[in-house]
């Protein structure tokens, strides 16, 4: 399927008005499809699952700038260490000292959000405040002996509603936290919230970045 480059190009004319940055969720798109956009300029794609990211990236330019936004197993970091360039699904201490010992190996600094969960969906994973400043206080700061990654903000999903009050409120709340623990963090610089259905009002809460797949490619089968 033809990816819709009408709505990208507006897309990309809107979000670069307010300085958001777009990446184009490609989970279950085909490697020509990805490269029709690429072909636009394009540059940042997001994938949700380790082994068809791995897939991907082998087939398509290295300039790529690839974002791992799905639920990410600690045991699976090794494979997408040696090229990513976002994690934006940190959930644990666990996983941010896991993808530090890769990142080290492959003698890299890796780029990560610290998802929060803001839903009130309990499928959907991420850390509450006391957990964020919990992992905050025990893996950051100047003693932390975690110097191959980059905590860069945070990221979370609101809820799966037509409800767009409480999708904002969610988003508000998120917002609220990035500027608390930007205080304590000052690499904190990246605000992912928003996607298809509901960028537009992320925007106007102050996300600094989207995720946007169906928009652009079309619903997926």
């Amino acid at each position: 399927m033809p990816i819709n480059k009408l709505t990208y190009e507006q897309l990309t004319a809107d979000l670069g008005s307010h300085h958001v940055a777009l990446v184009a969720v490609s989970k279950t798109k085909s490697v020509p499809e990805i490269k029709e956009l690429y072909d636009l300029g394009h540059r940042d794609f997001g994938e949700n699952y380790e082994q068809e990211l791995v897939d991907k990236q082998s087939q398509l330019p290295d300039d790529i700038r690839w974002h791992f936004i799905g639920h990410l197993q600690s045991n699976k970091t090794k494979k997408i260490a040696p090229f990513i360039h976002l994690v934006q699904s940190v959930d644990s201490s666990k996983l941010l000292r896991e993808i530090n010992k890769q990142a080290e190996k492959n003698d890299r600094v890796i780029n990560c959000l610290l998802q929060v969960h803001i839903a009130e969906e309990e499928t959907k994973f991420g850390l509450d405040e006391q957990e964020l400043g919990t992992l905050m206080d025990a893996n950051l700061g100047e003693s932390s002996s975690l110097k191959n990654v980059r905590i860069c903000g945070l990221m979370g999903m609101a809820s799966f509603s037509d409800d767009m009050n409480k999708v904002r409120n969610e988003f508000r709340y998120l917002k609220s936290l990035f500027d608390k623990f930007k205080k304590a963090q000052p690499t904190f610089d990246i605000l992912s919230m928003g996607m298809s259905a509901d960028y537009s009002v992320a925007v106007s809460e102050g996300s600094t970045m989207v995720r946007i797949g169906s928009l652009i490619f079309g619903e997926r089968v």
